[in-house]
């Protein structure tokens, strides 16, 4: 039997998840909208190939510099710091659209030569204006796992609010899922041919991986931090894919209710804990990691993240 104090405190943590579910369902956020952003169109390209890469590159960095000049003549200069970064000469940006909340897919290694792909999919609150936490987590990511390995952060799709109406339902990732696959599809034909290619699912980003699964021409699917995937089971993504979970031991998501609820105009929750036993994905060890550490450079997590993205299945520790 657990501690009375213990059970009492994972008593207190579900109620307060459960509070704020219920706030994200009923309460309007009127102070998240921002004032429009303006950008310029994103860059025309042509069909990519490897040999356009570095052209697709310098264009989409052009493109992020001349966001920039826009954004910081219309006073923005949060935004205007987040564009000039992209734009800087050593960034890779195979996608850029500074409009609205923004969309950036940035390639860190060599893709046309890269023996391991990995595509990182962020989770809610991921936009331009924060994009510099995401890119040190595919930063943290290349620097684990060695040479010949290209890590791809995808920022394609209008990630939800934390405490949002959205957040609670699978309407960003349905909207997201056809890009997703579209980019693995495109990944595909820019790196070589036998290249092993994972993509790693944080937080709502598992939510869009789990509708995206079906179709999704991955070796490996990672979820990390996930409130639920919107299927009770593996076989219920419809992916060929080997499909890995973890939670750290001091991510909060583990308090989040993982059920699934028809309500009068939408389907709330993501059902099946996918760290669960039903579920039916690999569990491997996450360690310590709080629901933002999961790529802490030196962590358990980390390493074996590195290791599935390395192909190195039979080094990844259990959880």
């Amino acid at each position: 039997m657990g501690h009375p104090t213990r059970t009492r405190r994972r008593r207190a943590r579900r109620a307060l998840v459960a509070a704020r579910l219920t706030a994200a369902l009923t309460v309007p956020l009127s102070a998240a909208a921002r004032p429009r952003i303006p950008a310029p169109a994103p860059a025309a390209l042509a069909h990519l190939t490897p040999a356009g890469l570095a052209a697709a590159y310098a264009a989409n960095r052009a493109d992020a510099g001349r966001a920039a000049r826009m954004a910081a003549a219309h006073g923005d200069s949060r935004r205007a710091a987040a564009d000039r970064a992209l734009a800087s000469a050593d960034r890779r940006l195979l996608a850029f659209d500074g409009r609205g909340a923004g969309l950036a897919t940035e390639v860190l290694g060599d893709l046309a030569h890269a023996d391991h792909v990995a595509v990182l999919v962020p989770g809610s609150d991921t936009s331009l204006d924060t994009y510099a936490r995401f890119h040190r987590a595919a930063a943290a990511l290349y620097a684990a796992t060695g040479p010949r390995t290209a890590v791809v952060a995808w920022l394609g799709y209008t990630t939800p609010g934390t405490v949002s109406t959205t957040v609670t339902t699978t309407s960003r990732a349905d909207a997201a899922a056809p890009q997703l696959r579209a980019l693995v599809r495109q990944l595909r034909s820019l790196a070589p041919a036998r290249a092993h290619l994972s993509v790693l699912c944080h937080s709502y980003g598992s939510v869009v991986c789990g509708r995206a699964a079906h179709g999704l021409d991955a070796d490996d699917v990672v979820l990390v931090g996930s409130p639920g995937t919107g299927a009770d089971d593996v076989s219920a993504l419809g992916t060929s894919a080997r499909v890995w979970a973890a939670r750290g031991a001091d991510d909060w998501v583990a308090h989040v209710p993982h059920v699934r609820a028809d309500l009068l105009f939408a389907t709330v929750g993501f059902g099946t804990d996918p760290v669960s036993r039903g579920f039916g994905a690999r569990i491997f060890d996450a360690g310590a990691a709080g629901h933002s550490g999961y790529f802490t450079p030196g962590s358990v997590s980390l390493a074996n993240l590195a290791r599935i993205t390395r192909g190195e299945t039979s080094e990844v520790t259990r959880g």
